[in-house]
């Protein structure tokens, strides 16, 4: 628990900082891509290598074993003044492939906007422990879920959040439980508690992972089946009676996958399932029929 800098929160209750991003929970060495961002920006500049060298004051030398990967420890220095010659941050400098990225959203980094860094910018994901230094789940109420988006960085919204634990969630991961409303998730019973747990690097989720978004503004938080499409999420639901959309990856703050539904109410048969959705895909269908026949009409 090294990487924990713990802290005492309102409520009595333990309040974690946890620091994720370029130094993984499994201590794992993380990827560093720096040469092939270098050469990737020097590029979109049209510029050759002598040409950089002589603007950041370096040997044309010292940039062609930049960009092959051959200097493992640059000075500080260095980063610094390539970060700041292309109008990056040296976070995204180096631990982003930028060559994986579409031009807008390299242009997007170049604006400032570390949206696009789809979770793997180092980031403070505040949690919260018990007396034995064990983490609990923080449940996110109704009440509370309208303040998510304000408030999932904040240590003491976390902390007045209610808290559990759960014996048999497996260990490593941070686990929080969400509400559910509405029945777009059918078979998954209208107003069941969803447990999930947190995803550093959205890149890595497969298509349509089930999974909690947490959105700016006023769209709040969406249980839906999660697909990164480029500069987009594309998000659907498991009742085909709703039609999919998609959102800005920049308007995503957060996503955590689903682990677990819990629920009062016994989900219906497969087969009435089955039946009420044909029946709404029908309905749906006679719909747009009449809509087109009025539109042209």
């Amino acid at each position: 628990m090294s990487d924990l800098n713990k802290i005492i929160c309102s409520f009595g209750t333990h309040c974690t900082y946890r620091m994720t991003g370029i130094v993984s929970y499994n201590m794992q060495e993380p990827k560093v891509f720096l040469a092939a961002n270098l050469r990737l920006l020097r590029q979109r500049k049209k510029l050759s290598q002598q040409e950089l060298a002589n603007v950041l004051n370096l040997t044309r030398s010292k940039i062609n074993a930049l960009e092959r990967g051959h200097i493992k420890a640059p000075p500080p220095e260095d980063f610094i003044n390539i970060a700041g010659y292309f109008n990056i941050s040296v976070d995204n400098l180096v631990k982003i492939d930028l060559t994986a990225m579409s031009e807008q959203a390299v242009k997007q980094l170049e604006s400032g906007n570390d949206g696009f860094t789809t979770g793997r910018n180092l980031r403070i994901l505040h949690i919260s422990t018990d007396s034995d230094n064990r983490e609990n789940i923080a449940y996110v109420p109704v009440k509370a879920k309208a303040g998510y988006p304000t408030g999932f960085n904040d240590p003491e919204y976390i902390a007045g959040l209610p808290k559990f634990n759960f014996p048999v969630l497996p260990d490593g991961k941070t686990f929080r439980m969400f509400p559910t409303e509405g029945d777009s998730m059918l078979p998954i019973p209208e107003g069941s508690d969803i447990i999930a747990f947190y995803v550093q690097d959205w890149r890595s989720l497969k298509p349509a992972t089930l999974g909690i978004v947490a959105l700016h503004g006023d769209q709040e938080l969406v249980f839906k089946q999660i697909t990164i499409e480029g500069d987009e999420v594309l998000l659907e639901s498991l009742n085909t009676a709703y039609e999919p959309y998609k959102v800005k990856l920049s308007d995503v703050l957060e996503i955590w996958q689903y682990y677990s539904f819990h629920s009062r109410i016994v989900p219906k048969k497969a087969s009435d399932l089955g039946e009420i959705s044909k029946s709404l895909s029908d309905l749906k269908r006679d719909v747009k029929a009449i809509q087109s026949k009025l539109d042209n009409g």
